[in-house]
């Protein structure tokens, strides 16, 4: 490869990645907090997550489960079939509604058309408080 080729590449993903983060601010999602900043704000609590469910944070493209009290993980809110922000959590299910991809608690596809499961983000719980790692 030549220094040409490397550089058109690199700018191609940069554009991609772009447009991808443009379109993940769609969608119906709930923001229950404000954006997390730099230095750990919290994003919730583990009390704000329901057990057997989940919570939506749209601006920080973040859904919260807790599948059993205390066990907390945390999953990109973008839908892996076309960027559509989930709408919902209900019945064991994070849902997506712009074409109807359904995901378990643990990110996995339940139904599709996504291909994919929800990407899981790291978070730190400490206090009840949960933060992006």
């Amino acid at each position: 490869m030549t220094g040409i080729e490397i550089g058109r590449r690199t700018v191609l993903c940069g554009t991609a990645c772009a447009v991808l983060s443009g379109c993940a601010g769609y969608g119906s999602g709930r923001a229950v907090a404000a954006p997390a900043a730099a230095g750990g704000t919290p994003l919730a609590t583990v009390a704000d997550v329901p057990v057997g469910g989940g919570l939506i944070l749209a601006a920080q493209d973040v859904v919260l489960t807790q599948t059993v009290a205390g066990t907390v993980r945390a999953f990109t809110a973008t839908c892996t079939h076309q960027g559509c922000v989930v709408a919902d959590v209900t019945g064991g299910t994070i849902n997506c509604t712009c074409h109807g991809s359904s995901f378990a608690l643990d990110g996995t596809v339940v139904a599709g058309p996504a291909p994919a499961p929800l990407a899981e983000k790291a978070i730190v719980v400490a206090d009840g408080a949960i933060t992006l790692a």
